[in-house]
């Protein structure tokens, strides 16, 4: 069984989410210096454990359990988005600078 597309859109979402709110997570992880090596690693891994989260709710919201493949495939999925939630946690006032909408001219 392959992650169905109305998951993968969920999935997508979630993503999106943690990426626009990366700042919040990066304040959350900078709470536990000095016991911490690294904030980013740290706010990173926070996001893909709620995005995991997230993934797992939702096949216990629709009573399944998620394969071996779906995980895999989940898996592939955070690491083709890794680099943006990275650069994200990296870079946060870029990436909100990025979406938003163009200014009008008059």
């Amino acid at each position: 069984m392959a992650i169905s597309k109305e998951n993968k859109d969920f999935i997508d979402s979630l993503v999106d989410y943690y990426i626009n709110e990366s700042e919040s997570y990066r304040q959350i992880a900078e709470n536990f210096v000095p016991e911490i090596e690294s904030v980013a690693d740290t706010a990173f891994g926070i996001i893909t454990g709620c995005v995991y989260s997230g993934f797992l709710q939702a096949y216990q919201n629709q009573q399944q359990t998620p394969s071996l493949e779906d995980m895999r495939e989940f898996n592939q999925i955070i690491k083709q988005r890794a680099p943006l939630i990275k650069k994200s946690i990296l870079e946060p006032n870029q990436q909100t600078e990025s979406k938003k909408e163009p200014e009008k001219e008059d």
